[in-house]
């Protein structure tokens, strides 16, 4: 059985799809990706344009464990994935090579 389609959000504000895409990060479903996609929300949502959010969004649309396994490097993405500037800097941040002690960003 295919997964749900996504519900379309036409017309919805910038901040508010930021606002949106800060809870789903942290409300995942796995331990695992609720870290790693909210710590990078937290520190890089604010600087995103609307074409790198929508992008964003679009990853939170896909299964957590195929995100994590991507970002960890573990699997290969597929073809719509490959050239994603956006999953690129979520393996950055994954590989968290300034070794920086990661948490649970507060919801403020």
């Amino acid at each position: 059985m295919p997964p749900p389609e996504p519900l379309p959000r036409t017309g919805e504000p910038v901040e508010n799809m930021r606002a949106r895409l800060v809870y789903q990060s942290r409300k995942r479903g796995t331990l695992e990706s609720d870290l790693l996609l909210s710590t990078f929300a937290k520190e890089r949502l604010g600087s995103m344009d609307e074409a790198e959010l929508r992008e964003f969004d679009k990853l939170m649309d896909e299964p957590d464990w195929d995100i994590y396994y991507w970002a960890t490097g573990k699997k290969t993405p597929p073809e719509r994935w490959a050239e994603s500037t956006l999953l690129e800097k979520l393996r950055v941040h994954v590989r968290n090579e300034g070794k920086v002690v990661r948490r649970m960003p507060d919801l403020s």
